[in-house]
Order: structure tokens, then C-alpha cells, then sequence
């Protein structure tokens, strides 16, 4: 009985020992297809999140900063539904502006930034640190329009810039909160976890910025501070005649120096711009934290962050297409004595015959068969779309007298019968009209006489 009762108690037991270990494998296996599937996942799109947290005239340098950012990543290709861009406060109606509803980065005022084409999702008092971790983790209320949501995917890029007063892991927003590094890190690992980006740069241009990546434990995150800890990051030159301020940084200064001379199809690496940093032009130390970024730097172009991903095929026309002859991608030939299905089953060049696949000669098929088979022989013969466009329309013809016939027949349209009878009956009424008006008219004469 002993041994019995022993045995009633083991099975149990040894099917919940085996039944954790599947589940804990099934864990393990989920994780790490979870962190393969996003390093197999193919780039596809960039977005662009640019924030301006201080208020105040003696800030403008640092809205000039972002809107600056903002020029250039648009010039390279990134469109604004996918920039959202923030800024604390409007320089460019200020009442100190001599320049009203512009804003420039440099003393000679030639380039004004805030143009016609500017559009600013988060403005003034909307720039909080509530509001910017709700952008990353897409955590919105319902009442948040599409334009003010980072609507990124695991294929998205994200250049994630930061510019305003820092200190010791933390930037300040409004000079009234401040976002601490754990809060970006802990905004970073939701994003990652809801697969929200594949790669993230975060570009920071403030004092100490260097502190507050180190927090950052999500994979595919690079991340660049204007300085170190400890490290002042100081302005770049005053426009003292007009603005009254400082208009620029130096961090954001030398990097534009350094996009002025891309387009969008240039491949300067990231390497090349993390290079360009001179620490005795920038009076800090540029620092960048690749520990958590799976790539080569040299191997990874700058337009990957600040750029588009659009292929772009330039034609002679507004309507031709490349022809087959001329383009540079490879067509896939397939022999016409053999199928596709042979390639996927093994058995195919056997003896055997599978009956399933018996083509019936040319001379067996239906009339309509044959004809769509010349059809698509001529579709695959053509060189441009013209051509295609033209055949479409001829084969509409016949499917609108069709749908015609459908409409007529089914949904109760009158028959020839049909409308002999009402031409009849039309006909009818006519007639007895004209008599009674003739009738009247004889009547009419009668009493005038």
C-alpha cells in the first residue's frame, strides 16, 4: 500500500516537473525569437522626433537648435506626417523679435527658419514631460489626432533629438519638471517591447548629456551628447545687434556644418559624423554610447536616421515606365516545359503522372480559355505601361455591356416585351386624348355661335 500511495504522489509530481520545463523553454524559445524576428526585420520607414524644452528670450538658441534639425532632416528626405516636432515656447512672435514670425541660427539672417512649411505638433505649455513619454510609448488618449502619434513599426528608424538645460541625468522641460535618464529608459524598453522601433538615436544637445543615456539597457539604441559629465554645453556666437541672444549651440552648429554638405543620396557613414566633433571647437567632449547598437558604425549611412528610405525611379515622362530591356532588376524566367509545381515536388520529372496537373491541348479548350491565354501572352510582351493601360481599357468594354445586361435582367429592368406594351399602351392614351380634345373644341364652337 506504501508503494502504491508513493507511486500515486510521484506521477503527479513528475507530469508538473515536465510540464515547467515546456513552459519555461516555450519562455526562453518566445524571447529569442522575439530578439531575432526584430534583428530579421527589414528597415522600411524613419521617423523624426525633435523637442525644444526651454521657454523664454534667452532660450532662443535652443529653438533655433531644433527647428534647425527640423530643415534638415526634411531636406533629406524625411516628410512631416513623420516628424513630430516640439517646442516649448514661439520666438517667432515674441515681442523681443525684431523679426517677427522669423527665427534665424546664424547673425546674417539668410536663412529663416520658421518658413511657410513649418508644422509644429507640440507647442508652448503641450510640451511636457507627460506629453513627450506619451509620444514614445504611444500610451495617447483617444482624443489625440494621428498627426501628434509617433505611428512607428518594427521597420522604423527613429532620430530621437533633445535640446534645452540639462544637468546630472536629467533635462529640464518649462524650467518647471524634469525628465529624468531612468524615464527615458524606461520609456525606450516600452517601445522596444511593443516593437514600436528596430534602431533608435538619441541625439542630445545640453549640459552633461552624456548622463542621461545611462540608464539605457534596450538593444539597437546609439546615442550621442554634445558633453560629458561634469561638462558645460556652451553656445556657439551672440547676435548682438539684433536678437540680443545667442542664436545657435555649438554641438547642433557643427552638426548642421556637417549635413550642409550631404543630399539625401550621399553615404557618409555615422562614423564620419561622430568623428567630425572637435572637441576644441565645442569646448566639451562629444560622447556616444554604441555598447547597446548591434552594427559597425562606418557600415551604417547617416540618412539611415536622418534621411528617407523611399526608392526614388527617375523617368523621362510623367506617365512612361522603365522598359523591361533596360531595367536594372533581374526577371525571373521560367521554361515553359516546366511548371512551377515541378520545382516544389520532388516526383515530378518521375514516371508517374499526376493526373491533378493534366493540361488539356490548346485545341480542347474552351473558346474563352484560349483567349485569355493569348491575352496574358500579350501582357507579358509589353514594354510600357501605355500599352498595358490600353489593353485594360479594351477589355472593359465587354464587362461594362455585361454588368449592363446583369442590371437590366436582375434588378428588374424592363424587357422588349415589356416596352412594346407600354409604346402600346402610350399610344392608346394618345389617342382617346385627341378625341376628347377634338370633342372639346366642337363644344367650345357650338356655345360661341
Amino acid at each position: 500500500m506504501k508503494a502504491c500511495s508513493f507511486d500515486s504522489m510521484a506521477v503527479p509530481a513528475l507530469f508538473l516537473f515536465l510540464g515547467l520545463t515546456h513552459f519555461t523553454n516555450c519562455v526562453v524559445a518566445s524571447g529569442s525569437h522575439s530578439s531575432s524576428s526584430s534583428e530579421t526585420t527589414m528597415h522600411t520607414n524613419n521617423w523624426a522626433v525633435l523637442v525644444c524644452t526651454s521657454r523664454f528670450w534667452f532660450n532662443y538658441r535652443h529653438m533655433a537648435n531644433t527647428l534647425s534639425l527640423y530643415r534638415t532632416v526634411k531636406r533629406l528626405g524625411i516628410p512631416d506626417e513623420r516628424i513630430i516636432l516640439m517646442l516649448a515656447d514661439d520666438m517667432a512672435c515674441n515681442a523681443r523679435n525684431k523679426y517677427p514670425a522669423q527665427v534665424f541660427n546664424n547673425e546674417n539672417h539668410k536663412l529663416n527658419l520658421y518658413g511657410d512649411n513649418v508644422e509644429v505638433d507640440y507647442r508652448g505649455y503641450e510640451v511636457t514631460v507627460e506629453n513627450f513619454l506619451r509620444v514614445l510609448t504611444g500610451r495617447h488618449e483617444t482624443a489625440v489626432p494621428r498627426s501628434k502619434r509617433l505611428l512607428s513599426d518594427e521597420g522604423s528608424h527613429i532620430l530621437l533629438y533633445m535640446t534645452g538645460h540639462g544637468g546630472d541625468e536629467f533635462l529640464k522641460f518649462q524650467d518647471s519638471e524634469e525628465l529624468q535618464s531612468h524615464d527615458l529608459a524606461d520609456a525606450v524598453k516600452q517601445m522596444k517591447e511593443k516593437r514600436r522601433f528596430k534602431e533608435l538615436l538619441i541625439m542630445v544637445d545640453t549640459c552633461q548629456a552624456a548622463t542621461l543615456f545611462s540608464q539605457l539597457q534596450s538593444p539597437g539604441v546609439l546615442a550621442i551628447g554634445s558633453s560629458m559629465k561634469g561638462e558645460n554645453s556652451y553656445s556657439h556666437h551672440l547676435d548682438s545687434d539684433v536678437v540680443g541672444v545667442s542664436v545657435v549651440d555649438r554641438f547642433t552648429y557643427y552638426t548642421l556644418a556637417f549635413f550642409e554638405r550631404l543630399n539625401m543620396y550621399d553615404n557618409a557613414s555615422l562614423s564620419s559624423l561622430f568623428k567630425s566633433y572637435n572637441p576644441s571647437l565645442l569646448m566639451s567632449t562629444a560622447y556616444y554610447r554604441t555598447d547597446l547598437y548591434q552594427r559597425h558604425l562606418e557600415e551604417v549611412p547617416v540618412t539611415n536616421f536622418f534621411g528617407s528610405v523611399m526608392e526614388t525611379i527617375h523617368t523621362d515622362s510623367a506617365y512612361k515606365a522603365l522598359s523591361r530591356k533596360t531595367s536594372g532588376r533581374a526577371d525571373i524566367k521560367i521554361s515553359p516545359d516546366k511548371s512551377i509545381n515541378s520545382d516544389l515536388n520532388p516526383t515530378a520529372d518521375s514516371e508517374v503522372s499526376d493526373p491533378v496537373n493534366v493540361t488539356k491541348p490548346v485545341d480542347q479548350q474552351c473558346p474563352f480559355t484560349r483567349f485569355m491565354g493569348s491575352f496574358n501572352e500579350k501582357v507579358e510582351k509589353l514594354e510600357d505601361v501605355d500599352s498595358l493601360v490600353n489593353y485594360s481599357l479594351f477589355m472593359m468594354l465587354p464587362l461594362l455591356l455585361l454588368s449592363t445586361w446583369f442590371i437590366q435582367q436582375k434588378l428588374g429592368g424592363p424587357s422588349s416585351s415589356d416596352y412594346e406594351k407600354l409604346q402600346a399602351e402610350l399610344s392608346d392614351l394618345q389617342t382617346k386624348y385627341n378625341q376628347l380634345l377634338a370633342a372639346h373644341q366642337e363644344t367650345c364652337k357650338e356655345r360661341g355661335s
